[in-house]
């Protein structure tokens, strides 16, 4: 498989660096609300991205941070008058939810903040005594960017001039602050009254751990000094994961991650979600408007994973109308196949496209493509040649994470709907156009839609 690198602004290939096992790291959610689409664009693709290395035959371990303390969910833990740790299981029981209705696979570990601030503070020590780091006036502990020449590589902050001699009095104590900040960034933030009861104890004094830090220790704890893989947002890579790098590299030595996996944001209707133009959609919003999960999730997978994806309503009209012709294709392709045949093997047959364009830079939505050209390509096989154009094709669906809708139940059509659905097909037959339009327009003000073929017609409810 290959992937594009943000570190090095190329396409690299992927490769286990002990050989045998996938080792990556993605940031989770900062639970204190119900995740929106923007946020599960990146969570189904990190999944399809780990499905489509195990579909391969490699072995992954697979690590997702929960941030449980932050600026963020102390605010709202205290505003809704909630213990810290109360309020953010119960988002992250929401958040768990969520992925198990997108098809998301859980994480191998999934740490939290809070369970870890014993590593955290070793981690903060440790860049205290190598220079790294220094106590403020008030507790805080600082990261000294200008004790890290390597500053910036990720994000190219060095081809934007940047001066480290400016940040000696620049101090960044917010959780996340301007992505124009170039200044040391805090590791230990000291207890202030608006923490309420939510601080801890230090050697420099009560307090609590920095956002970007923690991501730093839980990687060390589970996946050492260097590893495979790192995974976010695009708007994660400054400053979030450059303050990581620095970090890490300066705690622990090693080369962090090997490679940097990032996905691009959302647009809703071609602008930006917010809630104060209602289009800031959560997954209980969209199943309220009556579409289900895996039609949200094949809308995220519709667009590449470094191009911005603007998802509509509309889009998820279509990804119903694009499931439910996969599965008509699947169940025709089933039925020319012998019930005996089972075929698990590596050749995709028809979809070797759309396996291709996985294994190239996760391109899904050359894979979604390919899955219809295949499925073309697929409808004149019959016996065995079928069941080995199945097993391929559910090969793919298993790396996109895909589970097509079962098939409904035909409509029983009343005898007088029948009756007049046919007299409309003569007429068509007759070139009676007037007639025939006249006809659909009653049996539409009736309840029923007719779909026309070469030789026959179809009524459905409407």
């Amino acid at each position: 498989m290959r992937l594009f690198d943000t570190l090095s602004r190329s396409e690299r290939e992927l490769q286990p660096l002990d050989g045998s096992t996938f080792r990556f790291y993605c940031c989770g959610p900062t639970v204190y609300g119900p995740a929106h689409i923007g946020n599960f664009r990146t969570f189904v693709l990190q999944d399809v991205f780990r499905r489509t290395l195990e579909t391969s035959g490699v072995r992954t371990f697979h690590v997702r941070n929960i941030t449980d303390v932050d600026d963020k969910t102390i605010r709202d833990s205290q505003k809704a008058g909630k213990s810290l740790t109360e309020f953010t299981a119960f988002w992250t029981e929401k958040f768990h939810a969520d992925c198990e209705k997108l098809a998301c696979q859980p994480p191998h570990v999934e740490p939290g903040a809070v369970e870890h601030l014993p590593q955290q503070i070793a981690m903060i020590a440790t860049l205290v005594e190598k220079g790294h780091a220094y106590a403020s006036e008030d507790g805080s502990v600082y990261f000294n960017i200008a004790s890290y020449p390597a500053y910036g590589k990720l994000s190219r902050l060095d081809q934007r001039e940047l001066d480290l001699g400016k940040t000696q009095n620049a101090r960044a104590n917010s959780d996340e602050y301007e992505k124009d900040s170039i200044s040391d960034f805090v590791l230990w933030k000291a207890r202030k009254p608006e923490d309420g009861e939510n601080f801890w104890e230090s050697p420099w004094g009560q307090g609590r751990p920095g956002w970007h830090l923690e991501c730093s220790a839980m990687i060390a704890e589970y996946l050492g000094d260097t590893f495979d893989l790192h995974s976010g947002g695009v708007d994660l890579v400054f400053p979030h994961h450059e303050n990581e790098i620095a970090q890490s590299q300066c705690a622990c030595g090693g080369h962090f991650a090997e490679h940097w996996f990032h996905i691009t944001h959302l647009l809703v209707d071609g602008g930006k979600m917010s809630k104060s133009l209602g289009n800031l959609y959560t997954i209980d919003d969209l199943e309220a408007k009556g579409f289900t999960a895996m039609e949200v999730r094949y809308v995220l997978i519709g667009a590449h994973y470094r191009k911005p994806l603007n998802f509509t309503l509309d889009s998820l009209h279509g990804a119903r109308e694009a499931l439910a012709k996969l599965a008509k294709g699947a169940r025709a392709l089933a039925a020319k196949a012998p019930a005996e045949a089972r075929f698990d093997s590596v050749d995709f047959g028809p979809f070797q496209a759309a396996w291709d364009s996985l294994s190239h830079d996760l391109n899904t939505p050359g894979a979604l493509g390919g899955l219809f050209t295949g499925m073309r390509e697929a409808s004149s096989l019959e016996g065995e040649a079928a069941a080995k154009a199945l097993a391929g094709f559910n090969r793919v669906l298993r790396a996109l994470g895909i589970t097509l809708p079962e098939e409904e139940a035909a409509a029983e059509v009343p005898e007088d709907i029948r009756a007049l659905a046919e007299e409309r097909w003569q007429a068509r037959l007759a070139k009676e156009w007037a007639k025939s339009d006249e006809l659909r327009g009653k049996l539409t003000e009736l309840g029923w839609a007719v779909k026309d073929a070469k030789d026959s017609y179809e009524l459905t409810p409407v």
